[in-house]
């Protein structure tokens, strides 16, 4: 559901409009894993993280021989398929600060037609308060959350480097 202001009030095109990036942001199939429940969303990470072993799983392998080095194979196969998770969680906490940051200003940013003629426009304050409330509401619990999964991804390497170091 897109809320499109009428042209007298907002100058804004309706794509650049604040709110209107929430919603698109929240629809698309990728981005909406982050409103998925905790476990549903844990199991599509770890899906992402199984994938990544198609890509790393060789390249350890070659380094380190399973049969020869079971330990160290699985250590570097599975840390390096955490790089896949990285990567797509900072990609969710790009775009979701991002539409974090233009519902909390004041003022809009837009293009009327191009890059080249830029303008602002400034937000009334029942705009401003209804922008904000999404994000203490809907936004500011999804990078929370992001927060905590890099921050279990860190501790999980830190854990693999000291069982790598004790080998």
């Amino acid at each position: 559901m897109t809320h499109k202001l009428p042209l007298s009030v907002c100058p804004v095109p309706s794509d650049q409009q604040p709110v209107n990036e929430y919603e698109q942001l929240r629809e698309s199939s990728l981005f909406r894993w982050t409103t998925l429940d905790g476990f549903a969303y844990a199991r599509k990470l770890f899906w992402v993280w199984l994938w990544g072993w198609i890509v790393t799983g060789p390249i350890a392998a070659a380094s380190f021989a399973p049969a020869r080095f079971p330990l160290q194979f699985a250590l570097c196969a599975s840390g390096g398929a955490l790089i896949l998770v990285v990567l797509l969680l900072v990609r969710f906490y790009l775009g979701w600060s991002y539409v974090r940051d233009r519902l909390s200003q004041d003022t809009i940013f837009y293009e009327e037609s191009g890059w080249y003629d830029g303008q602002t426009w400034q937000k009334p304050p029942e705009m401003v308060a209804r922008d904000r409330l999404i994000v203490t509401y809907q936004i500011q619990p999804i990078l929370d959350r992001l927060k905590q999964s890099l921050g279990a991804i860190a501790l999980a390497l830190g854990i693999g480097s000291l069982a790598w170091l004790a080998l």
